[in-house]
């Protein structure tokens, strides 16, 4: 029942909502067409929830990760929270995603195009503007750089009767007739009525309860392990993870 109550409150801008709604590729590919301006674009694969990592194995959860027909890269992230969309964390998906999408060999020149987006609550850049493109310049000339790299702001704030207006209003909706563009409104009404659906969401939700449990427990075991005072059975009972996953965690932190 709580689940329930906690569905039909859910918007767009709720990440992991958002996550389960666009793991549509029509739903994608709409979103950045209206987002970039472009008609032409067309989604070739999708990942949501994606984890990818630095050379130091440090994890980062990305949104949405999408490719398209042109192998142009897509990161979209949902951000309620100004701290998690600053411009350091723009710059840090970009540089993970330059390195996880490359092969060793591959030559810097074959680099794909890429671009992360922030869907954010508030107006981050604080101008007042619907959208905000970041690209590189070179400062004397005011040339743009041409590296393909792009970090574009959407401010969900901005809700006119512009076709960008109409998307962020949509992501703002709790119902789905109250919505303007029926090819989102037609995905959330299936997630927030329809009985499988809707069953499709409550067992996500669960999931996503019991995968933010394990990493709390993890979390614990790992301040556990630094402070050298236990034994591997001591946190495993603590922490309520098993024995040879402390283990685990404790080579992870050796190496």
């Amino acid at each position: 029942m709580e689940d329930l109550q906690r569905l039909q409150g859910f918007r767009l801008l709720d990440d992991d909502f958002m996550s389960k709604v666009f793991e549509d590729k029509k739903c994608t590919e709409f979103l950045l067409q209206i987002i970039l301006n472009r008609k032409d674009l067309r989604v070739e694969s999708i990942q949501v929830q994606y984890d990818i990592k630095n050379l130091q194995g440090r994890s980062i959860r990305l949104d949405i990760l999408a490719i398209d027909i042109k192998g142009r890269v897509y990161n979209i992230e949902i951000q309620r929270n100004d701290k998690g969309a600053g411009v350091k964390r723009a710059r840090y998906n970009s540089s993970l995603i330059d390195a996880n999408i490359t092969e060793p060999g591959d030559k810097y020149q074959n680099l794909n195009e890429s671009y992360v987006i922030f869907i954010t609550e508030n107006d981050i850049m604080k101008k007042g503007l619907p959208i905000y493109h970041v690209d590189r310049i070179v400062r004397e000339t005011g040339e743009a750089f041409g590296d393909e790299s792009h970090i574009i702001y959407v401010n969900s704030q901005v809700k006119d009767q512009t076709a960008l207006g109409k998307l962020m209003y949509d992501f703002s909706c709790i119902n789905a007739k109250d919505m303007h563009y029926k090819i989102l409104a037609d995905r959330v009404r299936y997630f927030k009525e329809d009985e499988k659906g809707v069953e499709t969401m409550c067992k996500a939700m669960e999931e996503m309860r019991n995968e933010t449990a394990h990493e709390k427990a993890v979390e614990i075991a790992e301040r556990m392990l630094k402070s050298g005072k236990l034994s591997y059975e001591e946190i495993a009972e603590f922490a309520e993870l098993t024995i040879e996953e402390v283990k685990a965690l404790n080579e992870k932190g050796i190496a």
